[in-house]
């Protein structure tokens, strides 16, 4: 019997299924800015959005931390253990003075932080099957596996969402992770090697970290990108990737790592995306899902420039006036008639699609 876990526990059907803490920020003494990593990305997107009054505080979802109890769903003890070690943190998050800290202080500053995003994810997925769409503002350390972090992961969120629902939730039993950051997403991939009930595709620059070969054979769609890749032949590649992805299998819930680094000029991506390109691309996964009908879980994942954070605010702005996201439609799915209209259009849109990109 699953363990009992707060997480699962019901929010108000007056929430947007946007999830957010500001736990999720890390700020200490400047060691953050060691890294490229935009460590308060996660709240200047929610900020930007209750700028443009689309949510307010008391409407969007708190996220909570992920207990140790939560976490061995996936992970090892072992591997938990070893977060003990303050060297072993400063080495999965890339910031070599950590190594020097007393582990309570990195437990408090570094890790809570992201077992809080950790914990936003597993909600958003349970969020996401009962309203149809969900989106955890942080989360997607898709280089985490159960016993094994790296590359700014310290914990395997989208394993663990997939498995709390497997677990836990009726119905569902296939997921398909699209995971569009523009590193491989070798965590995940490790975790689900030899699980049939998770479809994975991935799509990312064949030329950078990690490169995990081993991982590789947990993909079933492949694709490797050339550097410096731009807008149209990418967001080609995405539109008959993800809907040749969906109609090979019709799974539960998918899991979208929305990784914002492929944008022009990121300095670990090496992929050359606009803004609208970014904008684009999550409008594309949004309409495959939600013509579909399938429940999409959306985690903000990679962006190590200061402008990602408004990209993801545009992105969900956008989604929002294009009727993919909307508070009563969460419940109501796509019999909404303005999503009917949408869903009629998305086919003529897309024929369109290679003109608006160029």
């Amino acid at each position: 019997r699953p363990h009992r876990t707060e997480l699962y526990e019901d929010t108000p059907s007056a929430c947007w299924p946007i999830v957010y803490s500001p736990d999720y920020n890390i700020t200490f003494m400047g060691l953050e800015k060691l890294h490229p990593f935009d460590a308060g990305k996660w709240g200047k997107v929610i900020s930007f959005l209750k700028d443009e009054k689309l949510i307010a505080d008391d409407l969007i979802v708190q996220a909570r931390e992920a207990t140790d109890e939560d976490l061995l769903v996936v992970h090892t003890r072992r591997y938990l253990n070893k977060l003990k070690w303050s060297f072993v943190v400063a080495t999965i998050t890339e910031i070599p003075p950590v190594a020097f800290l007393p582990n309570f202080v990195v437990q408090r500053k570094v890790l809570k932080p992201l077992r809080t995003q950790a914990g936003g994810t597993i909600m958003a997925g349970k969020l996401a099957v009962d309203r149809g769409w969900a989106i955890n503002v942080g989360g997607g350390f898709h280089h985490c596996s159960s016993d094994k972090g790296g590359g700014f992961c310290a914990y395997a969120d989208i394993t663990l969402a997939i498995k709390f629902l497997f677990e836990r939730v009726q119905g569902v039993s296939k997921a398909t992770i699209i995971d569009l950051d523009a590193h491989q997403g070798n965590g995940h991939e490790r975790d689900f090697m030899d699980d049939h009930r998770v479809y994975i595709m991935d799509v990312y620059n064949r030329s950078i970290y990690p490169g995990d070969g081993f991982a590789k054979r947990a993909i079933k769609r492949k694709v490797e990108l050339e550097w410096g890749t731009e807008d149209t032949e990418y967001l080609q590649k995405v539109h008959t990737h993800v809907e040749g992805a969906l109609n090979e299998l019709k799974p539960d819930i998918i899991v979208y790592n929305a990784g914002t680094d492929i944008l022009d000029g990121d300095p670990l991506g090496g992929l050359a995306i606009s803004p609208q390109g970014i904008v684009k691309r999550d409008e594309l996964v949004f309409r495959a899902a939600r013509s579909r009908r399938i429940p999409i879980l959306m985690v903000t994942s990679g962006g190590y420039q200061k402008r990602t954070a408004r990209i993801i605010a545009d992105s969900i702005l956008n989604l929002h006036n294009l009727g993919l996201i909307d508070k009563e439609l969460a419940s109501s799915g796509a019999e909404n008639p303005k999503v009917e209209e949408m869903i009629r259009h998305s086919a003529k849109d897309l024929t369109n699609l290679s003109l608006q990109c160029s």
